[in-house]
């Protein structure tokens, strides 16, 4: 299957990094995920129930990132991508977390993996 779901630019307040400031102050990190998903089958079917529902996954994950205290975008990228496989039939995941501007004269700067179901 070559379709997939994306969600770009979701932007969440919480406490990241490495500097003292920053584990104090709450920054805004910006998510973009891309997800399996049958299109072919939703469009048949015209259902919810029949594709992702990107709002309650957006939804979970507002949460939990919203009370993260990570110090780095790398280890939020791997919890995200742990908790989509772990909570939805995905048989893969491609997470991107980024600070924008977290470095001086650039527009923005992050991570991107992609991780796949084990087995």
């Amino acid at each position: 299957m070559t379709d997939t779901i994306f969600l770009q630019a979701l932007e969440v307040q919480t406490i990241i990094g490495i500097q003292d400031w920053e584990r104090e102050h709450k920054q805004t990190v910006r998510i973009d995920l891309e997800l399996p998903a049958d299109a072919r089958r939703a469009a048949e079917r015209d259902e919810i129930d029949a594709t992702v529902n990107y709002k309650a996954v957006a939804k979970q994950l507002i949460a939990y990132v919203e009370g993260t205290r990570f110090q780095l975008v790398e280890t939020l990228a791997e919890r995200i991508a742990e908790l989509l496989l772990r909570d939805y039939a995905f048989a893969w995941v491609r997470v991107s977390v980024s600070k924008p501007g977290a470095i001086r004269g650039a527009q923005n700067v992050g991570v991107r993996i992609e991780r796949r179901r084990a087995g």
